[in-house]
């Protein structure tokens, strides 16, 4: 059972923006370990799904769209100085929220970086302005003069957030099995100097959902373990990923932004089409989509090395993930109709049947090849841990409690990502809620069994090539 000590006593209010899946699912463990009386929480969301829930709890839900219009009018009366927003919406700009926060004297939190309604998928937006890298480049631009402000920390649920945790555990873990003198990193050039005298070329965040449902997926049904919308929407994004320094081959629909801090790249397709191989424990080698993830840019920006001004060493760093094969089919039928979302939406929750997600990062290219670490957490076992989640959400949730704690711990830190953060403490509070947490070793390359059936055009020099890895369009 997990560790039902209260964390932190917090004397302001909470609100939740957003109450789908992983709202419901993180609202017990806030009142299990943050010290706050329901009647201190408020939930704001766009529909009624949660609000059996929330009445369970006694906790106030407003059912109000937030819009550019009325999110100032709505929120201005449910938060001030020392209080704390927890974003877990879609289609409610994440820049707008913080900037309101910090007028009001509030800290933030999200899981990812969300635009206003159509940000992610306007055809009349360049793409360039489409991506993850375009929206954490205008968030991280509220920084200057902000430093001190209240803590907003940008995208910490599982991916992006706790990830970056593993991999930071991951390299201490690999640098003592190669005689390497990790020392007591601290900083980003610590960490990234670590990473490269490890030898470390790719990053994967790699991810396999095996949950499955008695009850099928329907014709015109889009069926998750998680937000539905939050996942089309992501899905349908440009592919992105953190561009290494060991890579050769540039993608030939690969393209690079003319602004920012130039780590990450973007193709001309949606990463829900984007197919890349990866490998966890369980699942063995499969194909995952190249979703965009904040991730892939924060820790190939962060793990960077420069020489002057010169890039002397990054990571490739990118997501890929096989969600449950209910997923899988909604997203194939999903892409046949021109990413149109289909009408009906399911969240697994209660009719999952079996299953595990495995969640961890692979980091690959040294001199072991390659090592995963990272949680393995069944639906039995989550649904033992906490109510109202499956094993996909329980690892959101708890992220997302770790890092509204951290930022309750470290109130006066303005923006901040989550590689900035302490790993130690965010996993000492999430890792009761991960199930088996694991690392291990594999001589598994994405050149492995290639050619069997047919010749492929690959860089055998080197098999982390991102052209040995990405599979097809």
């Amino acid at each position: 059972m997990a560790n039902h000590q209260v964390y932190i006593d917090f004397p302001g209010r909470i609100v939740f923006i957003g109450f789908g899946s992983i709202g419901q699912g993180v609202l017990p463990l806030v009142l299990r370990h943050i010290g706050i009386g329901a009647d201190r929480i408020t939930i704001v969301t766009a529909d009624e799904s949660g609000s059996e829930e929330a009445a369970r709890y006694g906790v106030r839900l407003i059912n109000e769209r937030l819009t550019r219009e009325n999110y100032r009018r709505i929120l201005a009366p449910l938060i001030g100085r020392g209080d704390f927003v927890l974003n877990v919406s879609v289609d409610v700009s994440s820049i707008a929220l913080i900037k309101h926060c910090w007028e009001k004297g509030a800290m933030y939190l999200d899981t990812c970086i969300e635009p206003w309604p159509g940000g992610y998928t306007d055809p009349t937006v360049p793409a360039a302005r489409r991506t993850n890298y375009a929206l954490r480049e205008e968030a991280l631009a509220l920084r200057p003069g902000n430093a001190r402000a209240p803590t907003a920390v940008l995208t910490h649920g599982a991916n992006p957030g706790l990830v970056s945790h593993f991999v930071k555990q991951a390299l201490l873990k690999v640098a003592v099995d190669l005689g390497i003198d990790a020392g007591d990193p601290r900083s980003r050039g610590d960490w990234g100097d670590l990473a490269r005298r490890i030898g470390v070329k790719v990053i994967h965040i790699a991810e396999r959902d095996s949950q499955v449902s008695h009850v099928p997926k329907q014709p015109g049904e889009f069926v998750n373990t998680w937000s539905v919308e939050g996942f089309v929407s992501e899905g349908s994004q440009p592919c992105e990923l953190g561009w290494g320094t060991h890579e050769r081959n540039f993608p030939r629909d690969g393209k690079r932004h003319d602004f920012g801090c130039q780590c990450a790249i973007y193709l001309m397709q949606p990463g829900a089409a984007t197919r890349v191989r990866t490998w966890t424990p369980l699942a063995g080698h499969f194909h995952g989509l190249c979703i965009t993830h904040g991730e892939s840019i924060s820790l190939s920006d962060y793990f960077t090395v420069r020489d002057g001004a010169q890039v002397a060493y990054r990571p490739t760093v990118h997501y890929a993930y096989h969600p449950c094969d209910a997923a899988i089919v909604s997203m194939h039928e999903l892409a046949g109709h021109n990413f149109i979302l289909q009408d009906k939406k399911r969240i697994l929750m209660g009719e999952i049947d079996q299953g595990v997600d495995e969640l961890g990062v692979l980091l690959a290219g040294h001199k072991r090849n390659a090592y995963w670490y990272g949680s393995q957490l069944s639906i039995g076992e989550a649904r033992k841990l906490a109510p109202h989640n499956s094993a996909t959400s329980l690892q959101v949730t708890c992220a997302s409690l770790a890092g509204v704690v951290w930022a309750m711990e470290n109130p006066n830190c303005g923006i901040v990502e989550p590689e900035e953060m302490n790993f130690r403490r965010c996993l000492e509070i999430a890792m009761p809620y991960l199930g088996p947490v694991v690392g291990q070793y594999t001589d598994w390359t994405p050149l492995h069994e290639r050619e069997r059936l047919f010749p492929e055009d690959i860089d055998k020099s080197d098999p982390w090539q991102f052209k040995n890895v990405r599979v097809i369009w």
